[in-house]
């Protein structure tokens, strides 16, 4: 049995959730006896996926949505963002039809987008069944847009036509979207990835002593210019993936194993904050529909903290930190088994198209 997995390429947080769900898949499907070969669609960094890379899991390089267009981590070119959503929709038919005639030819029982509306489109034209694992939709982010009507007339209207072709929809949580879908929604808990680490151990190999702050800068997908000398003077250890690659540890572990995580809030970070009951210090994003649910749903998930893009970028980090960790955490913690929940109704889905 063949699933296609179709991936965004924007951020880091799709790719990330979808690495553990298809781990989990291979997990579940040696225990219900079913042989699943799995291939991801992406142009999400290849690196992304070598922890699940073996035999029956493929990841092929492709197109498949525009996205959003980024300098760096907390800023949006909106208006380079419509352009090139209104080039690649331009060229939809030509893309279905490509993709289609692949996923013929594979074999593919079912496919899985996230949350390109390419996987629906595709799955339909060949005559499969399209499922969406996500919290949010293309459509509900571009209509935020006042510039799209003018600059990629029709985009977001052709994201939602191609979504309501879907026979399945699993809405993560911090949610937006899904109108195009509401009758074949179902709400599921976080994918997150936790580490299975002693923090200690992982603060230990990393150099950090007893009573010093630890804080993770996460800004991998687009990066940031951050002030790392002046941080350093501040008494706060500051360490970064991208500047400070742990051989051994998994992105996971940093996030155990820090006192506050500082980062733009997204479903990646936030879910893996809550999965290892991290705090999170964060700032604004720039002009982006998900923020503002972000802004509404983050206080009742963990502890968490604004800091201005200012504040941020002079390196005056200290005394948000530690209001950050005065805070009392959240009643109740969210449940983060999402992975499981949606590989077994997946393999479900699977199994009666067979």
């Amino acid at each position: 049995m063949t699933i296609v997995f179709y991936v965004s390429g924007h951020g880091l947080g799709h790719a990330s959730r979808d690495v553990v769900l298809i781990a989990e898949l291979v997990r579940q499907q040696r225990d219900v006896g079913i042989d699943v070969r799995i291939e991801v669609r992406t142009s999400a960094a290849a690196w992304i996926f070598d922890r699940i890379r073996g035999p029956g899991i493929d990841v092929q390089l492709c197109e498949t949505d525009p996205g959003v267009v980024q300098p760096d981590s907390v800023r949006i070119d909106v208006e380079d963002t419509a352009r090139r959503a209104a080039a690649f929709y331009r060229d939809f038919d030509r893309r279905i039809a490509s993709e289609a005639a692949h996923l013929r030819q594979l074999g593919a029982q079912l496919v899985i987008g996230d949350v390109p509306p390419l996987a629906c489109s595709a799955a339909r034209a060949a005559g499969i069944r399209p499922v969406l694992v996500a919290n949010f939709t293309w459509d509900w982010i571009y209509a935020y847009y006042p510039e799209f009507a003018a600059l990629a007339p029709g985009v977001v209207e052709a994201n939602a036509g191609a979504y309501a072709l879907s026979t399945k929809a699993f809405r993560l949580p911090i949610s937006g979207g899904f109108d195009s879908v509401t009758a074949v929604t179902d709400d599921v808990p976080f994918i997150a990835r936790r580490s299975t680490r002693d923090p200690n151990d992982t603060r230990q190999r990393l150099g950090v002593g007893r009573g010093q702050r630890l804080v993770l800068a996460s800004f991998a997908a687009y990066g940031l210019a951050l002030p790392y000398d002046r941080l350093e003077q501040s008494g706060l250890v500051v360490i970064s993936p991208e500047r400070h690659p742990p051989p051994g540890l998994n992105y996971e572990d940093l996030v155990a194993a820090a006192d506050v995580v500082v980062s733009k809030p997204g479903y990646g970070i936030v879910s893996e904050c809550v999965a290892n009951d991290t705090p999170l210090l964060f700032t604004s994003r720039g002009r982006f529909a998900e923020y503002e649910v972000m802004l509404t749903e983050m206080p009742r998930l963990l502890r968490c903290r604004h800091i201005s893009q200012e504040e941020l970028l002079a390196g005056n980090w200290p005394d948000a930190v530690e209001a950050l960790l005065a805070q009392e955490a959240p009643a109740g913690r969210p449940r983060v088994d999402g992975a499981p929940v949606i590989a077994a109704a997946i393999l479900e889905l699977a199994a009666r198209t067979a």
